[in-house]
């Protein structure tokens, strides 16, 4: 993690003594007045500015038969207390999150979800009510019809701006909360957030191969734990909502921190990083998970998260 160095701690040989004048060549004058702009530039409290914590839930917070990971409540409730904030951001839709925060016992300002098409805002934390306040959507005709040609048993869903989800066919797997089964045409008549398909007959294999011969270049993608295929629009994941979370919460690049341990988790890895904060991936996670990530902790099992939040240091 970056340090943060106020001037009071710079070597005092750096400078001349009060009332004196000390002739150096221009080169070292520039250093000089950097080292200068430096301490002003980053105040002595910098360091003790909250963090924000950003975590993936499954594979990460949660094991996968939807238990908690060893620690994790009592970890976050430390980090909390700290003075730091913590967040989910996740692939499920808010219908899947929401008992999540309960669980956790936690109610951020902002939750990320829809693999970053979609950031709500708490409304009332007492009863977990959040509101949507930014969405990203994309035409899937030409997805759908393509994996539809290629998967033609699979299981297809979709989400619509405002929170709506239609699917094809039931899947035990996914939380239909409000949704609603509809005719496969229906699916192409809405501008829409994600689509999640589910082919009980193929492997994460056959999803990589697949998305490597239709081409699926035009959307984003990425590739569940439970082998299924989310999609959402071109160029959004979610590093991209945290970016406008991150700027609304007025927290600086460098005091980021985001764990995850799925192909979807790989965006925010990487924003994190090009702004100076941290990415910690799940041991459990893909050899290109794990690559993509500047630090690795141990499995969802193992309680990974909680041994991280444990040795976070303490915020304002």
């Amino acid at each position: 993690m970056t340090e943060y160095r106020s001037s009071g701690d710079r070597d005092d040989t750096s400078l001349p003594e009060t009332g004196s004048v000390e002739i150096v060549e221009p080169e070292e004058a520039i250093d000089l007045v950097e080292d200068i702009a430096q301490g002003v530039a980053e105040p002595a409290d910098a360091a003790d500015s909250p963090i924000l914590v950003v975590l993936d839930i499954d594979g990460t917070i949660l094991l996968e038969d939807e238990t908690l990971s060893p620690g994790i409540v009592e970890a976050v409730k430390d980090a909390r207390a700290a003075g730091n904030e913590v967040m989910l951001a996740t692939g499920r839709s808010w219908e899947g999150t929401r008992g999540i925060l309960r669980a956790l016992d936690i109610s951020p300002e902002y939750v990320v979800c829809s693999n970053g098409a979609v950031v709500l805002q708490r409304v009332d934390a007492a009863d977990v009510h959040y509101e949507r306040v930014h969405t990203e959507t994309f035409d899937a005709t030409t997805v759908l019809t393509l994996l539809r040609e290629h998967l033609p048993d699979a299981h297809y869903l979709v989400e619509l701006p405002t929170g709506e989800r239609m699917y094809t066919q039931y899947l035990e797997d996914w939380n239909l909360l409000a949704a609603h089964r509809v005719p496969f045409e229906e699916l192409t008549r809405h501008p829409v957030c994600r689509v999640v398909v589910v082919s009980p007959d193929h492997d994460e294999r056959d999803f990589l191969t697949l998305v490597e011969d239709i081409g699926l270049n035009q959307v984003s993608y990425a590739i569940g734990w439970t082998a299924w295929l989310d999609i959402a629009p071109q160029g959004v994941d979610k590093g991209t909502a945290l970016e406008i979370v991150r700027t609304w919460l007025g927290i600086t690049p460098e005091r980021v921190l985001v764990i995850g341990d799925g192909r979807n988790d790989v965006g925010m890895f990487r924003w994190a990083l090009e702004h100076g904060g941290r990415a910690i991936a799940m041991a459990q996670g893909p050899d290109e998970v794990r690559e993509a990530a500047g630090e690795i902790t141990s499995s969802v099992e193992e309680g990974g998260v909680a041994a991280i939040l444990r040795d976070l240091p303490r915020g304002r």
